[in-house]
């Protein structure tokens, strides 16, 4: 197989639906009541695009956006069940739903497509209690995070790897990416660095 302009990946399932205990006991994990945390934003690279040079091989992992699972929406019935196209564009970066790979030889992790990828900064929590516990139902407000390394599109940026940078709260795609906790952004949602 030869995609022209996207990625073809397989994947076991369309959600991550089990977990595994320590003593190795799998148990099933009903995805309906959390279906976004638990859509598959993995896959082994089956055939990367010819058109693009984008340095992504065969049996490659790629990490993309959590709609190419969605209701079966780019299935290949064509030859197996498990196969997926993902959307590539090296121009337009919201179009390409194609965010990293991590090379198999070396084990790094690059970026695709225009994205850049922050490490999420977990803030500390303010303990109004020592007695009681405090059980709050806001959800955190996120903007910022640290860099992580530069792309074509963010070569321009005065932003060194390491340094916090701030975006508008809300802006930021949350994603993990070979157990880290990242958060995918466009150059272009980056405000300022924090000095």
């Amino acid at each position: 197989m030869k995609p022209f302009d996207n990625f073809v990946v397989e994947i076991e399932s369309r959600f991550n639906d089990t977990l595994t205990l320590s003593n190795g006991q799998e148990l099933f994990v009903d995805t309906r009541f959390d279906e976004f945390a638990h859509r598959t934003v993995e896959g082994k690279v089956i055939a990367p695009p010819f058109k693009y040079d984008t340095g992504v091989k065969e049996g490659d992992t790629l990490y993309f956006h959590h709609h190419v699972v969605i209701q079966k929406g780019q299935q290949l019935p064509l030859d197996n069940e498990n196969h997926y196209l993902v959307k590539y564009d090296d121009e337009q970066t919201l179009a390409c739903q194609a965010i990293a790979y991590k090379d198999q030889e070396s084990g790094e992790i690059k970026t695709l497509g225009g994205w850049l990828l922050l490490e999420k900064i977990e803030k500390e929590k303010e303990e109004k209690s020592s007695i009681l516990e405090v059980v709050s139902f806001e959800k955190e407000v996120i903007d910022c995070g640290r860099f992580t390394t530069h792309n074509k599109k963010s070569e321009h940026l005065d932003v060194k790897e390491g340094e916090v940078v701030y975006f508008r709260p809300g802006i930021a795609y949350e994603i993990t990416i070979d157990g880290v906790d990242y958060l995918r952004m466009r150059p272009e949602d980056l405000m300022y660095v924090k000095t």
